[in-house]
This record gives structure tokens, sequence and C-alpha cells, in this order.
């Protein structure tokens, strides 16, 4: 989980057959974590979305595009996923809800991770938290986007307990591995909030739709510049996510 080294982010959200999360979870821990890092890429983390039960999300970094391109075609064209492909596959029915993104500026990606990833074989599942917020409109995020975002939306809520971990935004390259598509035409800006327990994100929440400067001040100025509402994903991450 480094934004310095792996700063070209895949947000990628998959929708699976009822019933098959903890099949893909289970077989993503123990052979897709090591392997994909072998071939050249972070795997930044893998998570359950508490509100749809049949949504496996994770992150995957690349130091750039030309490298994704080369670790994609290492990977996907090696031993592990010839064996593995397969059974993933068979819990799927969408794979292809991609955000391809990169840090808002140099210092906005994830930092490192304070803590290793477990090891292979772990199961007991931590009790933090990720909400990811994304946003989109109809066109680029610029840099007065940003000065807004980091001005007056990220106090707010640093002040609210809830400081965004790491943001990012859309990255307008071309896919350079074509085989996995990625969601094209779109401008996305994303963040990430880290909480210690459900009970914290929960608190958070609630916090988000009470009267006061946010519903007041700072969410009407944000959707003003929006195509829609922000999104919400709200993740539980597996035993062995780095982002925990």
């Amino acid at each position: 989980m480094d934004g310095v080294r792996y700063p070209i982010l895949e947000l990628r959200q998959y929708t699976l057959r009822p019933g098959q999360r903890d099949v893909l979870v289970d077989l993503f821990d123990r052979e897709f974590v090591e392997t994909q890092e072998a071939a050249g890429m972070a795997i930044v983390g893998q998570f359950r979305d508490l509100a749809r039960p049949d949504r496996f999300v994770w992150l995957r970094g690349f130091t750039d595009m030309a490298r994704r391109a080369q670790a994609l075609t290492s990977f996907y064209g090696g031993p592990v996923w010839k064996v593995h492909s397969a059974q993933a596959r068979a819990t799927m029915i969408d794979s292809d809800d991609v955000l391809l993104l990169r840090p808002v500026d140099a210092c906005s990606g994830f930092p490192p991770a304070a803590d290793g990833r477990p090891q292979v074989g772990h199961t007991a599942l931590p009790p933090s938290r990720v909400l990811a917020t994304i946003c989109h409109r109809d066109k680029r995020f610029d840099e007065a986007f940003a000065g807004f975002f980091d001005r007056q939306v990220r106090p707010a809520l640093a002040q609210a307990g809830a400081a965004p971990l790491a943001c990012f935004q859309t990255e307008h390259a071309e896919n350079t591995f074509p085989a996995l598509p990625v969601r094209t035409g779109e401008n996305a800006f994303v963040w990430f909030t880290r909480f210690p327990s459900q009970a914290c994100l929960n608190g958070h929440l609630d916090w988000l739709k009470q009267p006061g400067h946010w519903q007041r001040d700072m969410l009407p100025a944000l959707t003003a510049t929006l195509a829609a509402a922000p999104q919400q994903l709200q993740l539980a991450p597996t035993a062995r996510s780095l982002l925990r």
C-alpha cells in the first residue's frame, strides 16, 4: 500500500453470483495476492461490500501505465491464473466495473502500510472499515475542485474524525491492457477513509445526515459541482487485506 511507488490505481467492483462471495474471497486471499505482486503490481486491499452481499471490491496498484500492461500480461498469461481462472470466473456475473485512477497530487496517494499483510492461511477478520466516496461530474476534475476539496471538504471531514486517507481522480490515459475493460469517458474523484470499527463508521455516517455545517454548507457546495450525489462504498477488509 504505497501511493508513491504505485500511483496508478484500479478500483474494481465485481458483481458475484448469489452465495459465491466467500468462495472468491478465500480463493483470492490464498492464490492471487503474492502471485500478482510477484508480477509487478501491488494488491492494496480487498473487501466485502457491506451494503451489497454479492459485491467484491478490490484495489490494485501499478507504477505506471506501461508497467501495468507488462504486469497484467505476465499474471494473466501465467500458471497461477491458468490453474484457478475457471474457479474464479465461476463466481462472477460481472467484473468490468473498473475505475482507473491516479492520485490528485504527489501527496494524496495511499501511505505505506503501517503493518505487514497477514500470512497465507490467516482467517481472523479485522474490525476496521473503509469508506470509499466516489464523485462524478460531466467534465474533468481540475485544480479548482482539488483546491476546494483541500480548503473546505477535507478540514470539515477531519474535524469530524474522518480525515481522508487518500484521494484519487480519473486516469485518462488509454487502457494499456484492453483484455480487462475499464470505465471510459467518465470523470471520477474518489477519497478513501479508514475507521477502526463498524461503530465508528456508523457514527460518521450518522454525522453526515445531521443538521449542521456539513448538511447546511458543505454538501450543497460539493454536490453543486457534481453530476449526481456522491456514491459511498462501505467496505469490510478481508482477512489478508493490506488496507485494513
